[in-house]
């Protein structure tokens, strides 16, 4: 799967992400939302959180999206801009205020863990063909979409249903099943969500969530119940992340995808694990930006998902490029033994690495 061909034009930039973005209130201390006396703000979204990230790596990306007339979209809008990410497309909303949302400072897997989502009726959840820059979206070798955005609203689900229309022309579409089990109104998400995933060129999904939303149990079932896409990649937490390859003759649900490339996650001093798949989503695509081979692509997905891993915060600094390409071009003995701790991306930890490897 290459993004490379006709639509490396002038004007075109590397990848548009689509989706809501919403003003994020982390707690200044441990506990519950009820006894937390202050937060601080942010910023969060699945799909600027991508783009931001690949702005960061070297990439030209675009944030497309809707937020209120109000301080917290001037907020939104200036903050992922100041990340380099081209906003000219977002528009603004006089009418529906920008979502916002509290959270715990506790891991996301645990129970203790508590998001507030203030997110109904916000100017994102009226996204539509008839109020988003559809030539904005389609300028992009690659466009980036999440199964949040199907979620927010039935408007927000028509317009998934058009972006994602098998067209001669079209992008590549990179389709983040993010299955949110609270978003959903109705029992149908899971199977939205697939029929979503089956229209996209390349699919990101946890085993976890296939086997909460799919009842798939494995990788192999995974890629068995996807397999229009050129490319599905099945993230699996510390076992590591595979990707399969469509064989050509590959047409019908019950054909296996051809090629299975497996690539071990790293050892990683987690700081905050918030963030990660996010991070994982932009490393795989900025390595398919670049054509690198398949397993190359995934060891970017895991070099930049610990790089947000280890910073707190939904956002973290990936490596730079030479870095980046420096492990991922490690031996398999040597890649098995990496650990990544907080700091493995300043300029000093690059230092220290060269003065390790040059005698």
């Amino acid at each position: 799967m290459t993004t490379t061909g006709p639509r490396d034009a002038p004007g075109v930039v590397d990848v548009v992400a689509l989706g809501e973005s919403m003003v994020t209130f982390l707690p200044s201390r441990p506990g519950r939302l009820a006894d937390v006396p202050s937060f601080d703000r942010a910023i969060g979204g699945a799909e600027s959180n991508v783009a931001c990230t690949l702005a960061a790596a070297g990439h030209s990306a675009r944030w497309v999206g809707r937020v209120g007339a109000d301080g917290f979209g001037d907020h939104l809008v200036e903050a992922i801009g100041g990340h380099g990410v081209d906003v000219s497309a977002v528009r603004r909303d006089p009418a529906r205020p920008t979502g916002v949302y509290f959270r715990t400072a506790g891991d996301r897997a645990t129970d203790t863990h508590e998001v507030a989502y203030y997110r109904a009726g916000s100017a994102a959840s009226v996204m539509s063909s008839g109020n988003v820059d559809l030539e904005a979206v389609y300028a992009g070798r690659v466009l980036h979409l999440s199964g949040i955005t199907a979620a927010l609203s039935g408007d927000c689900l028509d317009l998934l249903w058009e972006l994602t229309e098998p067209r001669p022309g079209r992008p590549l579409v990179s389709f983040d099943v993010n299955h949110r089990p609270g978003l959903w109104r109705d029992a149908d998400g899971p199977r939205v969500l697939l029929d979503l995933a089956r229209r996209a060129d390349l699919v990101f999904v946890g085993a976890d969530e296939a086997r909460a939303a799919w009842g798939l149990h494995g990788a192999g079932a995974v890629a068995g119940a996807l397999p229009e896409p050129d490319l599905v990649v099945v993230k699996q937490g510390g076992g590591g992340a595979v990707a399969f390859t469509k064989d050509a003759d590959a047409h019908g649900p019950g054909d296996a995808h051809g090629t299975a490339t497996v690539v071990p996650a790293l050892r990683v001093d987690v700081v905050a694990a918030v963030g990660a798949g996010d991070a994982f989503a932009a490393g795989f695509l900025s390595a398919t930006l670049r054509d690198l081979p398949v397993r190359d692509r995934l060891r970017h997905g895991h070099l930049t998902a610990a790089a947000a891993l280890t910073a707190p915060g939904d956002l973290a600094a990936p490596p730079t490029r030479d870095h980046a390409d420096r492990l991922a071009a490690l031996d398999d003995e040597a890649w098995g033994t990496l650990r990544l701790g907080p700091g493995w991306t300043t300029p000093a930890a690059h230092r220290a690495e060269e003065e390790v490897r040059t005698p």
